[in-house]
């Protein structure tokens, strides 16, 4: 497992400085079922808007 995720999306609740992401656990899933053919057919669920 990843000991480090990093994010960029600094609106999200779980952004911490230095890119970091602060969830307990990340949700990804893609466009298309079970299978993606490249990363912009994929989406990070884990996100949520930081208020």
């Amino acid at each position: 497992m990843a000991e480090d995720v990093l994010c960029e999306v600094q609106n999200c609740k779980y952004w911490a400085k230095e890119n970091h992401c602060s969830a307990n656990s990340i949700y990804v899933v893609s466009h298309h079922g079970k299978k993606a053919a490249n990363q912009e057919e994929t989406d990070c669920q884990t996100f949520e808007p930081h208020h």
